[in-house]
């Protein structure tokens, strides 16, 4: 049986013009960047030519740019860097309450070394309202850090009003923007913001490599060796960073048709539900989402009961944050949302689409799912 994977969200198959730059990384240009002969020289121009073109892509100076293991340690540095550093200004953080994990726990940490962080809340399409933003503000903030689009429901935050509003404050902006790359616009160069974070595995590009971009002074995590500037310790990851430059550039090429597609299967796949009778929701904001994430409930389905009968059907869906998976907490951005008893927060798939899905899988994605549904319906009805 062939898999037919729509959880993108969650990480996304590597491009195969990716696979085919890295590979001489892996083998004749193996050298050490650090290093001063032939060999290291080869390995320091590949990331050199790898960070211009990943900043000519984000609009943004080079030197501007830290490679990372990937998202969360990119948005740690972010949070955790900049307020170590710059606490003599204020230890007041804002966030909002449906942040990925790698932003709340980061800010989890901070408040039990000190920190006072306020988190925002959003209305029932996960939309953050920018006058609680400027509500929170405080003389003492130091820092808003508020996601781009979320990775459960697609919903887009404003972040140009945000940023905008905070020109005339000391806190500084970060964003974590790892889902809505490569699926909306990012130029950094127009973009209010002062950090923002991104990863490779999310635009079919290497596990294990991000970014942060970010002009500001940050305390480093890591200790060691004095590679990106001094900011981030450790040998870097060469063939990972060629990769991430050639997967931003497929993205930034395609994101157009790739959009549009992506429309076009969210809206066939609600049409075939509705043809069929299904009872079913949909979350996060209609307008301002992520093209390629569609989040939907199932009231009366089991969430753990579906997805299972969907693998034994080849299809790869998730409940929401691939981070929580295995755990059977309900997602912390459908709490937020609905609270914490309403059905709908128990019963939400992510279909999640991306590299190589077809029109015909998405049709047989809404079939199984319709038929799955409703015999999980009608099984809930005579319990």
């Amino acid at each position: 049986m062939e898999m037919v994977y729509v959880d993108h969200a969650a990480t996304s198959p590597m491009h195969p013009e990716v696979l085919e730059a890295m590979l001489p990384y892996f083998s004749a240009s193996y050298g050490n960047p650090s290093s001063i002969h032939q060999a290291g020289r080869q390995a320091r121009q590949a990331i050199d030519q790898a960070r211009r073109s990943i900043a000519k892509q984000l609009g943004v100076d080079e030197q501007t740019l830290i490679f990372t293991s990937g998202g969360t340690e990119a948005d740690n540095l972010a949070i955790i860097g900049y307020a170590s550093e710059n606490e003599n200004k204020g230890k007041h953080i804002i966030t909002s309450v449906v942040e990925h994990h790698a932003v709340l726990h980061a800010c989890q940490e901070l408040e039990k070394r000190g920190f006072e962080v306020t988190y925002i809340p959003v209305d029932q399409s996960g939309l953050i309202d920018v006058q609680e933003v400027q509500k929170a503000l405080r003389d003492d903030t130091i820092l808003v850090t508020l996601m781009f689009g979320n990775n459960e429901i697609g919903t887009v935050q404003p972040i140009t009003e945000i940023g905008n509003m905070l020109l005339e404050h000391q806190a500084v902006f970060h964003t974590d923007a790892v889902q809505a790359c490569g699926a909306v616009e990012i130029n950094l160069s127009d973009l209010p913001v002062d950090m923002l974070s991104i990863s490779a595995h999310k635009i079919n590009g290497p596990k294990g490599i991000g970014l942060l971009y970010t002009r500001q002074k940050l305390r480093p995590l890591l200790f060691g060796g004095e590679q990106e500037r001094k900011r981030r310790a450790g040998t870097e990851n060469v063939a990972s960073i060629v990769g991430f430059a050639k997967a931003l550039e497929i993205a930034e090429m395609t994101m157009n048709e790739r959009r549009a597609k992506y429309q076009e299967f969210s809206l066939l796949l609600l049409d075939e539900l509705l043809k069929n009778d299904v009872t079913f929701l949909v979350n996060g904001h209609q307008e301002k989402r992520l093209p390629h994430i569609l989040n939907i409930s199932f009231p009366g389905v089991n969430v753990e009961s579906m997805l299972m009968n969907l693998d034994l059907e080849g299809i790869a869906a998730s409940s929401g944050s691939a981070c929580t998976a295995g755990s059977i907490e309900p997602s912390h951005v459908l709490v937020a949302m609905f609270g914490g008893e309403d059905e709908r927060v128990f019963s939400a798939i992510r279909f999640s689409f991306g590299l190589n899905n077809t029109e015909d899988q998405i049709k047989y994605v809404a079939e199984k799912t319709i038929a799955i549904v409703k015999r999980l319906q009608n099984q809930q009805q005579f319990i």
